[in-house]
């Protein structure tokens, strides 16, 4: 899962809390056209369709960077550094109208009139608008606060993507914090506004909220005054003083109001979440999901379609896992597990494998080396894939103990070689005995390299795409490309051992299932206990783990379908590639080219690779075009 402050995963643009303490008041934002305003010699300059699109390219993006200046400190972008992004009620409501005003902006230009590069850049832009303004409706923005997301996470992190270089990053940075305790209670004010609406989440969302909220204030949010014990001697020592001092009580500020809201949470929220799970009985429920599934998986696959697919997937996944587990020396130490039935070998091999104590790390240690010397086995795979690599590093570290017991196995977080900061994988260390040996191999693969580090390193340092065009709102190319990802280890040669080939399996098998219960709960009646029980059948996972994944599909309902249909369709293109190319196909550089236009929708991954594969085909004066984009 890729975790970032802006639009990739709208998971990252991901947590709520992010995104709606995000927008400037109308006034700013009018200061800041002011200031891109045209001189008089700009405005006797003929405008064409071209230009008036890169001027408006060119706004969009300074008001987004002005509008989320954290975003932009952690891309290393110009921006108001001393700001946190707009709060509450205002904030919100002050986006949607200043990205009404850029869909007016894009209408009023000729999209037959612009070259070929601007009007692709035309179509992600004005899709990215238009679901950011017609996903306003639903309110979902008025329920920040979950299990993944809100200011009991966002506070202790604050720290995190900033880079300290010179003596104005540590001035800013304080600066930042004395908005802190104000940006808590505005998020309280909206949540209260929603709730007299009837907008509250469903209650297992908030199952473990009041925990992260305690562990946070036990902490003291020490975190947050960590970048202020060492300074540069550029800072005089007694303007040093001054800044642990101001920090010193924003920081209190800030646990002031946190306390607050825990007590409201306990006490006038929590006890009001909804009982239902569904999205189908939340405002706009069905509505909404059918927005949220197109949005994520970037098609028009219906949930009976969706439905569909993650069963026939099932299906298939489970027999390639008792083919596995016949490999296994579990299988061969007693003959009489041949003689069960397929249920009762595969219900038996999974208990063993989650009891016997050599599939678990002993420590937190341990886990994490684990972790940081899988990464390296894959470093020395790449360049046999990849003809293009990313120069920013990576590192691995454990998630925030005050969140990990209601976080998902790992997640990674982008950096910025602008910015002077490495990515970073994310690595779960509560409760060890339900953190198995073999799924560090796939969750490598995914969430470092070649998955999303790989993937949005290069979209980062790629020559010639607008800042934009680095983040679109592509869950289905970003998760499918990092499933995809975890297949690249067959012939890596990563699985050779049967138990960590299952565990392949296995993280393959979790997200089929995500299509069956992720639909199955929104839109066609499937309880809670009746989704934990599918993932129960037919994965390893534990029950801590699967209760944490079914509450996330709770909490984020169609995000989840994006990881397996989009893998599906990027090895349907590169099958189909290989079939048209034959020995002309070069799998380094349809890798290479895949990547190379940053995240996209489906459709459009498409359309690129067919070309690709067409100017190849003309070097021999033969052209095929793709199949039909089948789902």
């Amino acid at each position: 899962m890729l975790l970032i402050q802006m639009s990739i995963q709208r998971k990252i643009i991901n947590f709520p809390f992010r995104l709606v303490i995000g927008v400037l008041g109308i006034a700013l934002i009018a200061n800041g056209r002011t200031l891109c305003a045209q001189s008089p010699i700009e405005s006797t300059k003929i405008v064409t369709p071209d230009s008036a699109f890169d001027a408006l390219a060119e706004e969009y993006q300074q008001w987004r960077d002005f509008s989320f200046p954290e975003s932009a400190i952690a891309h290393g972008r110009p921006t108001s550094p001393d700001r946190i992004t707009e709060p509450g009620m205002r904030g919100a409501l002050n986006r949607h109208n200043e990205i009404g005003y850029f869909i007016e902006k894009i209408a009023s230009i000729d999209r037959a009139q612009l070259n070929s590069a601007n009007q692709l850049d035309y179509d992600l832009l004005n899709r990215d608008l238009r679901n950011d303004f017609d996903s306003f409706r639903f309110k979902r923005w008025m329920m920040p606060v979950g299990q993944r997301g809100g200011p009991q996470q966002d506070l202790p992190q604050f720290s995190e993507s900033v880079p300290f270089r010179q003596a104005a990053d540590w001035e800013n940075y304080v600066k930042r914090m004395t908005r802190l305790g104000a940006a808590v209670r505005d998020t309280q004010s909206m949540m209260e506004q929603g709730l007299e609406e009837g907008i509250v989440p469903p209650a297992a969302v908030l199952e473990g909220v009041i925990g992260q909220f305690e562990s946070v204030l036990r902490g003291n949010l020490n975190e947050i005054e960590t970048p202020l014990a060492h300074m540069p001697d550029s800072i005089p020592a007694a303007q040093q003083q001054s800044l642990r001092e101001q920090a010193r009580t924003a920081k209190l500020d800030a646990l002031l109001a946190l306390g607050e809201m825990l007590t409201w949470l306990k006490e006038t929220y929590i006890p009001k979440g909804l009982k239902s799970i569904s999205a189908k009985d939340q405002y706009l429920g069905t509505e909404y999901y059918a927005f949220e599934l197109k949005r994520f998986t970037t098609t028009d696959l219906t949930p009976e379609e969706i439905h569909r697919i993650g069963l026939d997937e099932v299906a298939r996944i489970r027999g390639e896992m008792l083919e596995v587990i016949a490999r296994t020396d579990w299988f061969a130490a007693d003959p009489a597990r041949a003689k069960l039935s397929n249920d009762d070998r595969f219900n038996a091999f999974v208990e063993f494998l989650r009891s016997d104590p050599r599939f678990y790390h002993t420590s937190a240690e341990s886990l994490l080396a684990g972790y940081r010397d899988v990464c390296k086995r894959i470093d020395a795979k790449l360049p046999e894939y990849f003809g293009v690599l990313p120069r920013l590093p990576y590192g691995v570290r454990e998630i925030p103990r005050f969140m990990a017991p209601s976080q998902t196995t790992a997640y990674y977080q982008f950096g910025s070689m602008k910015a002077g900061l490495p990515g970073w994988f994310y690595a779960n260390t509560y409760a060890l005995d339900q953190r198995p040996k073999y799924e560090m191999i796939p969750l490598s693969l995914h969430e470092a390299v070649p998955g999303h580090h790989l993937q949005v390193s290069i979209a980062n340092e790629v020559d010639g795409l607008r800042e934009f065009r680095r983040d679109v709102d592509a869950t289905a190319f970003v998760e499918g490309w990092a499933l995809y990802a975890e297949r690249l280890g067959i012939s890596m040669g990563l699985y050779e051992n049967p138990y960590d080939d299952f565990g392949r399996l296995l993280y393959e098998m979790w997200r089929a299932c995500r299509l069956v219960v992720d639909t199955g709960m929104h839109a066609f009646g499937m309880s809670r206990d009746d989704a934990i029980a599918f993932l129960q059948r037919n994965t390893a996972l534990s029950r801590l783990n699967i209760e944490r994944e079914i509450d996330r599909y709770i909490g984020w309902p169609g995000q989840a379908c994006g990881y397996k249909i989009g893998e599906l369709e990027i090895r349907r293109i590169r099958s189909e590639c290989e079939k048209r190319l034959g020995e002309r196909f070069d799998l380094r550089a349809f890798h290479d080219h895949l990547l190379s236009a940053g995240p996209i929708p489906l459709n459009v991954l498409r359309t690129r690779m067919d070309a690709w594969c067409d100017g190849l085909l003309l070097q021999k004066g033969v052209a095929q075009p793709l199949a039909p984009n089948g789902g």
